[in-house]
């Protein structure tokens, strides 16, 4: 029989069980009967088969059998090697795990009152997790994925049970879980904001760094991965049963709406940590074959992820593992494509970044990814870890440079109108013609980490003791604008100030060529008090509150709105592309030229767009005062039709060859010819 992807299988009458280790001496899988007993029931010897993968065939055991393995082999931790025999381990390629961590000394190395390291003969298998087996058969219902085409797709961010908990729709057993998730009062949500695919922050089985359970926090957002094949127990309706099910339905009622689902997957680093952290899978199952090696001392790991510890794409175990995984996740969970956090590490064979490296090169000749949607995050914190634009073609790449710039330009920064040109036309002078296209960008101002979109226009600080790091973790530069006062305010000039400026902002990621991202809860009006990096506030902080004031009710019909707008006006079409030309303009409807772009305080500027039927403007201006704006003389007869004013002035009707763009604010109007008719 074909071998599946991932860790064990159930053919029926018995159990398939595979594990990889290129330095182990022996691997016995540990076989319980109960989660919270520690003596198995059965032990098994693996035998060592081609390219390092151990195996053996358990007869009669079934789905919801738990399990473990312990690894013997060389303690030389100056070589690399942490093989200790006592410890329990994960199977890294688990399609499921069950049962929670608990934090005690047995888990790490021993260490002498002289400093020497020491393999710690205490058992840790009271205090990890348990492996599962399950029953990988599911009816999928002849339900397919959509297979959006990048121009079509709009990505809604999210995070499973910051979506679910608070709202009234989502039954109260479901809330925080996959199956709330998907549950019709979320996906009708979605498809009033014209959303295609949903970005799923990491549902890989992850668990929270000790000092965080010290603070009585929890790494919520869940960037701290254990096992990568195992959807994350916390998510799951029932806490014992079947997670992988579960999620499998939620993709399910997602393709049956005609939204993709991608993951957000963390392969950078695992929560084992630095050398010091837990022993709970890579680390005793073969801790040289998996993680960078600092190259004077190798008991010490190069730190590229800035948590620790970062897997080495340049070792054939850390290639064969993820690829494993990844193909496990399109073909047998059925999921539309991956957002790659830290993925500059992905590309790093040899220290340095290369587009082509071994790992970028097989994920792009695999018969199974090629109909997956790849997005970078295009850096890292390892040396030279900027890449942006750099990631192979059929990547898209998050956008930090459209960030920053619509920010920028957006909070009234001078000096930046080219910049955001740049943004608005799909970022040409980053992903160049004609291996890379505006379908490259994902165009983002505000996304999990960082200000909310409304702190965004609240605070001009960040507010993060509630992290309990006395402020200092999260980005220091925010390029945000409080518009007067420091967080919530009564002044209804201040709250009217920031209402546009969100408008803006949206409306920008709503309007420019490229893939557009919104954050969850944006579109609500979502707040985080000031909290930046709020990764580990698993509470009313981060949750989506679905009961919504006048202003906040308001910004959402505007958010359907304006995205609805991006569809009419064939930004999301596929076809249009070739039909479109496109040029920008001065407020004098004259082409703008390098001399206007070198002035540098060009605060307003529009984007002219014209195909055989019609023509639309976008005009921002990011200046204190207004300005009148001519419009470009048409051959034909027609009228002007306003159709976007986010400073919610004048009538839709234009009369004249001109028009008034008030300060702070973005303009759309269309041309229709006489003979078409308004559309």
């Amino acid at each position: 029989m074909k071998r599946p992807h991932g860790g064990p299988w159930w053919d029926g009458e018995g159990v398939h069980f595979q594990i990889a280790s290129e330095h182990a001496t022996v691997v016995e899988l540990c076989l319980f009967s109960e989660l919270e007993t520690v003596s198995p029931v059965a032990t098994v010897a693996l035998d060592r088969g081609p390219e390092d993968t151990w195996h053996t065939y358990v007869p009669n055991l079934l789905p919801g059998q738990l399990y473990g393995y312990r690894i013997d082999g060389p303690w030389a931790p100056t070589e690399g090697h942490w093989f200790n025999p006592a410890k329990l381990l994960l199977d890294p390629a688990a399609l499921a795990v069950v049962g929670n961590l608990q934090w005690d000394p047995a888990l790490s190395v021993a260490v002498d009152e002289q400093g020497q390291l020491h393999a710690d003969p205490s058992d840790s298998a009271a205090f990890v997790p348990r492996s599962m087996v399950i029953d990988r058969r599911f009816d999928w219902q002849g339900i397919s994925p959509p297979g959006r085409s990048w121009n079509e797709t709009l990505i809604y961010e999210c995070h499973v049970k910051g979506m679910t908990q608070l709202h009234p729709g989502v039954p109260e057993e479901h809330r925080g879980t996959y199956s709330g998730l998907a549950h019709d009062a979320i996906i009708e949500h979605l498809l009033s904001l014209g959303v295609t695919a949903v970005e799923l922050l990491p549902v890989q089985q992850s668990l929270s760094e000790h000092h965080l359970q010290d603070l009585g926090l929890t790494n919520y957002f869940g960037y701290n991965p254990i096992a990568f094949f195992a959807p994350h127990l916390a998510y799951s309706s029932d806490r014992e049963g079947d997670q992988v099910g579960e999620f499998k339905t939620m993709v399910r009622k997602f393709h049956g709406a005609g939204i993709e689902v991608l993951l957000d997957v963390v392969f950078n680093h695992t929560a084992e940590g630095s050398p010091m952290g837990p022993t709970l899978s890579l680390r005793g199952l073969d801790n040289r074959s998996f993680y960078r090696l600092d190259e004077h001392q190798a008991m010490l790991y190069q730190d590229f992820s800035g948590c620790g510890n970062t897997l080495d794409f340049g070792k054939p175990l850390v290639t064969r593992l993820v690829l494993n995984c990844l193909r496990y996740w399109v073909e047998e969970m059925h999921v539309d494509g991956f957002r790659f956090d830290l993925a500059t590490v992905l590309g790093r064979s040899s220290v340095d970044f290369d587009p082509q490296g071994k790992f970028l090169n097989s994920l792009a000749h695999d018969p199974v990814l090629a109909r997956a949607k790849l997005i970078a995050e295009p850096w890292d914190v390892g040396p030279h870890g900027y890449k942006l634009g750099e990631f192979p073609p059929d990547w898209a790449e998050w956008n930090d440079r459209f960030r920053d710039g619509a920010r920028s330009f957006w909070r009234g920064d001078r000096g930046v109108s080219q910049e955001l040109a740049y943004r608005l036309l799909g970022s040409p002078d980053i992903f160049k013609p004609p291996n890379r296209s505006p379908e490259s960008s994902i165009n983002f101002t505000t996304c999990h980490d960082g200000f909310t979109l409304e702190d965004l226009v609240s605070f001009e600080h960040k507010h993060n003791l509630a992290n309990g790091e006395e402020n200092r973790d999260g980005h220091n530069h925010n390029l945000s604008r409080n518009w007067g006062v420091e967080g919530p305010t009564s002044s209804a000039e201040i709250t009217a100030l920031r209402a546009r400026a969100k408008r803006n902002l949206l409306a920008t990621v709503a309007l420019s060529e490229g893939v557009p991202m919104l954050s969850h809860g944006d579109e609500l009006g979502r707040s985080q008090m000031g909290n930046n990096n709020a990764y580990c506030q698993d509470n009313e902080l981060t949750w989506v509150s679905w009961d919504l004031d006048a202003d906040q009710q308001e910004f959402l019909e505007f958010s359907q709105g304006v995205l609805r707008l991006r569809a009419s006006l064939g930004l999301a079409n596929s076809s249009e592309g070739s039909k479109v030309s496109t040029k920008l303009i001065s407020a004098h409807a004259e082409p703008m030229t390098n001399a206007d772009w070198r002035h540098g305080r060009q605060p307003v500027f529009g984007v002219f767009r014209t195909r055989p039927e019609s023509a639309w403007l976008l005009i921002v201006n990011n200046d204190t005062r207004g300005h009148l704006f001519e419009l470009p003389q048409q051959n034909s007869p027609g009228k002007w039709t306003r159709l976007l004013d986010t400073s919610r002035q004048g009538r839709r009707r234009i009369l004249g060859q001109a028009i008034r763009v008030s300060a702070y604010s973005l303009v759309v109007v269309r041309f229709s010819p006489s003979t078409a008719g308004l559309s």
